[in-house]
Parts: structure tokens; sequence; C-alpha cells
């Protein structure tokens, strides 16, 4: 017999959409090799969520982890305004962040000023006041439940990024500020379910929830990763959803008496043949419409397919690499594998394809062979010297 405080609610996940208005090139597995076919845009995904919302009868959070206003040209040549029309559109609950503060946090917190949804991370500090920066979680009432949602921003921004990104600001891990903020939300706000909204990436969520307990549901983001089943680390359901937009996470949720007591995850494919939503359609169209034409100018053909999905060695950053070596005579170049862009099949190339996988125009370095073989002769030294 089904209990009477039993519950159903349903969690949306988005997770590093990188602006990618509309369909774009994805790849896919087909056994060893892989396929390419479009999927994405926030027009499709707008008429799923629409789906699930009638559903679940409301019962619906529908949250994202970040990487969300930086990533195509569009996003980044308007700093993130030609997202938020389409964004606010969308019904989101609350957002966490990583690549939107590479608009300098000054920007960045303009855009969160004008979203209708709160940005949360606890762990984003300001260098003056030692305060936080952003609310570190946000409560929702749903279905008669009460529901605690904590960010946490990417905490390699002020150590990995450009000084712009992090000017006035430091970040934390997050994990010292979990535990009074679960312990605040269980006991004083008297909280049924707990979600950790992550930019933090799979295998370092992974390491957080092995050492802080409370967390029910952890939606993951930052490492792009399509987890088709969700995992379990101790009683918390972990689930991401890829990237660029192609992927939606479903979560549907069984709850009695504050438990969790059955769950069902999918992983949606934003599919071609999803009707868009005609509201949002006509936002995206209206973002793009500047940029058209000059995304369109065919630049270049491939005849190889040019992705960045996979981790040691991919074709796009092949081809990146050996146009740095020859367009600046060095001897090694290096890439970061980040798996970032959606791919490039054959054929014609145009200028967006190209912001697709590189959304800005970062500054090239060289390191002269003198300073190498310096480098070289230190390290020897140093080595001898420790041996004598």
């Amino acid at each position: 017999m089904r209990s009477k405080n039993r519950v159903s609610i349903t969690i949306v996940q988005m997770n590093d959409t990188h602006a990618y208005f509309d369909l774009h090139q994805e790849m896919f597995w087909q056994g060893d090799h892989a396929v390419y076919h479009q999927a994405g845009g926030y027009a499709r995904i707008a008429t799923i969520v629409k789906k699930i919302r009638a559903e679940s009868s409301g019962n619906c959070l529908f949250c994202d982890c970040g990487d969300t206003l930086h990533g195509t040209y569009p996003a980044v040549s308007t700093k993130g305004q030609a997202m938020i029309p389409v964004l606010n559109s969308l019904g989101l609950d609350a957002m966490t962040a990583h690549w939107e503060f590479a608009y300098g946090p000054t920007v960045f917190n303009q855009r969160v000023a004008e979203l209708n949804y709160p940005m949360l991370a606890n762990n984003v500090f300001d260098k003056v006041t030692k305060k936080l920066v952003y609310q570190s979680y946000a409560i929702k009432e749903i279905g008669g439940l009460r529901i605690g949602l904590i960010g946490i921003a990417s905490n390699i921004v002020d150590k990995t990024m450009p000084p712009s990104f992090s000017e006035g600001i430091y970040f934390t891990l997050g994990k010292d500020e979990l535990p009074p903020i679960i312990d605040l939300l269980r006991i004083k706000e008297k909280i049924d379910l707990i979600v950790l909204i992550s930019h933090l990436g799979f295998t370092q969520d992974m390491k957080l929830l092995s050492e802080v307990q409370g967390i029910d549901v952890c939606l993951s983001g930052h490492t792009h990763n399509r987890l088709y089943k969700p995992v379990l680390n101790g009683k918390t359901i972990v689930i991401q959803s890829g990237c660029h937009g192609s992927f939606l996470g479903r979560l549907d949720l069984e709850m009695d008496g504050g438990q969790i007591v059955d769950y069902r995850h999918r992983l949606i494919e934003v599919e071609p043949s999803i009707k868009p939503d005609p509201e949002v359609a006509d936002l995206v169209k209206q973002a793009l419409a500047p940029f058209r034409n000059e995304m369109a100018e065919v630049v270049g053909e491939t005849s190889t397919a040019l992705n960045r999905e996979t981790t040691l060695e991919t074709t796009m950053d092949n081809f990146l690499l050996q146009a740095l070596l020859d367009s600046t005579g060095a001897q090694l170049a290096f890439s970061n594998g980040w798996r970032y862009g959606a791919p490039i099949v054959p054929g014609q190339i145009t200028l967006n394809d190209l912001y697709n996988i590189i959304p800005m125009n970062p500054p090239v370095s060289t390191v002269f062979k003198n300073y190498l073989l310096a480098m070289k002769r230190f390290r020897l030294t140093n080595i001898t010297q420790q041996h004598s």
C-alpha cells in the first residue's frame, strides 16, 4: 500500500551548455567508431522541460550547473547578455558557475542581477570583506516538500585562469562550508531533501561526497560526462548530463517521510526531431540574428571529422597543434584535453564552427629554445648537487 506521505518529484539537470543556442553537430559512439548528428538547442530543451513539468504535475525542479553564459561567439561578444532572455524563459530554479567569470566579476554580477533565478555558490568570497559574494543556498517548496539547493562554483577560477576572472574575489573548494549549511537546512529549516548543484567536476564531486555527509542528490558539472546511469556515493545519488545542451538529465524521486525510497534516471538526448518551443525559438532567433551572416562565412574545408570528445588525443586537437607549429615555428605545442566544442563534420568549415571550438581569441605564447636549454642545465645541475 502506498503511504499517504509518499511524494513524487522530478529533478531536471542542465549542465555545461556553453551558450550553444541552437542545433549543432555532436559526436556519438556506435560500437567502436564515432558517428555524428545534430542535437541540442534551448528551444528543444524548453519543449522537453515543459513536457516533464506536465508529467510531474508541477512537482519539478530545473537546475543548471553552469558553464552557460560563455562558449559561443554571440555569447562572448555580448558578455553573456544575449543569453539572458533565453535563460529567463526556461523557468530555471537555480544555477552555479565557472566560465561565467570570464567576463570579470563585475560584469558577471550584472548578468546575475538580470536573471530571474538565483546564482548559488558557497565558495566565492570577497577579498576585502571575506564575505560570500553570492547566496550559498535557496529553499524551494514542491509537492509539500521543503527542498534545499546548495551551489558550489568551480574552485579553479582564481588558480588556473587569468587574474581578471577573479578580480576582488577568491574561491575555496566549498567542502568546509558545506556541513554548517547542511545542519542549518536540516535542523532549522526542516528540509526534506538537499540537492547540491556543483561545478567541481565528477572526480572532485565524488571525493567531496566521500568526506561530507547529508547530500541527497548531487548534480555534477564541468567534466562533460554522459552518465547514462546514476552513480551512488554512499547514499548520495550523482548524475551528470554531457555538454553543449545535447542532453538533459532527468531524475525521478519517490519520497516518503523525508527519505528517498525509490528513484529512476534517464539521460535525455535533445534530438533534432523534437519540436522547438515557439517562444524560446523566437528568442534564440533574435539573439543570433546580429551574428548570422558573419558566422556563416566559409573559411575552409575538411575531409576529416574534427572533434574534441576524447581525452588523450583528438582530431581537432591534432589540427590545432599542427596549426600552432606551422604558424610559430616551434618544435612542440600543447593543448588542454578539455573535451569542449561541437565537432566539425567533413565538408565546408564556417567561422561559426571555429568559434564553437575556440570562442575567444587567446594569445599564443612561445618559449625560446635557449630558455629550454637553460632549464635543462638547471635541472641537471640540481640533480648532480643532490647526489654529490
